[in-house]
């Protein structure tokens, strides 16, 4: 699928978007489980391995073609880099944050994301998506309140992930105008996980039962959500996603509690009620664009 026929679906990249960010946000919540007792190179290795082994299965039985010979496979490269980089500081963070206040401090990426979009893709950021970001963004930092984070290393951490976050999320949409998901998830999961590897001689610890069965639930679940997200990117401008992740805070939020027993305050709430409030407004938004497209096509 080219990138102008991508663009003209943008609702069905909202709602693959939607479910991906859902599947992240569960993500996060098993390796905040699992960074108490495990390192984090290890956990991104096991993860990695998942998403190898399913992309790689998939993309051969349906004869994708090699990344290898992508001219953009040198930007596959460095989005690789930027998302390790990304999930480093981000679950380093986590041994010292809240799954709230961390998530809360990452979302700095969505708006950070709208700004590359325009100066590195060209995309013309219309009204609508500026308020449903912005409205967001107000709304994540009523929820979780990351101004009395005690430690100001874990949050900047926290925030460079977001940057790192973004910058690969401009990447994934540009790669996706030529490459397909499965290939794009192979290389750089491949990648990941060399990477990990080589710090075994210092970090590794063999997992017991649980440790198994909840690495290979990450990379199930990493899996599904990746996939997920690059099909939303290949069907929506990065542009138009950028405030939809803000809907991973309420999935946090959620997880928090099923795992933590951690029950929402009041701002939590109200911060929650403007999440779905942008994100009805992006909703809106692009139906109303949708339809004034092909009311002048027809």
């Amino acid at each position: 699928m080219t990138s102008n026929q991508g663009e003209t679906r943008p609702m069905r990249g909202i709602a693959l978007a939607s479910a991906g960010y859902a599947c992240f946000s569960l993500q996060d919540a098993i390796v905040k489980w699992l960074v108490a007792d495990y390192s984090v190179p290890e956990i991104l290795f096991f993860r990695s391995l998942v998403i190898v082994l399913i992309a790689g299965s998939l993309a051969w039985y349906r004869k994708h073609p090699s990344i290898l010979k992508s001219k953009y496979r040198g930007t596959v490269v460095l989005r690789a880099i930027l998302m390790l980089v990304a999930w480093m500081l981000f679950y380093n963070a986590a041994r010292d944050l809240g799954l709230a206040e961390l998530t809360t401090l990452y979302f700095s990426a969505p708006i950070i994301a709208i700004f590359l979009s325009i100066a590195m893709l060209g995309e013309k950021v219309k009204i609508g998506r500026w308020v449903a970001c912005v409205a967001g963004f107000i709304g994540v930092c009523v929820a979780a309140n990351p101004t009395h984070s005690p430690n100001l290393i874990p949050a900047a951490m926290s925030l460079a992930a977001g940057f790192c976050w973004a910058l690969s999320t401009i990447y994934i949409r540009l790669v996706s105008r030529t490459e397909t998901t499965l290939t794009q998830m192979f290389a750089t999961s491949l990648l990941f996980g060399l990477a990990c590897a080589a710090s075994f001689p210092w970090i590794w610890k063999t997992p017991d039962a649980t440790g198994w069965a909840l690495m290979t639930a990450l990379g199930l679940v990493a899996a599904l959500g990746q996939y997920l997200l690059y099909e939303g990117f290949r069907h929506a401008p990065a542009s138009a996603l950028a405030p939809v992740e803000y809907t991973g805070l309420i999935w946090a939020f959620f997880y928090g509690y099923i795992f933590w027993a951690e029950i929402p305050t009041a701002n939590v709430f109200v911060g929650a009620l403007l999440i779905i409030t942008s994100s009805l407004i992006l909703i809106f938004w692009e139906r109303r664009v949708e339809k004034g497209g092909n009311a002048r096509q027809s």
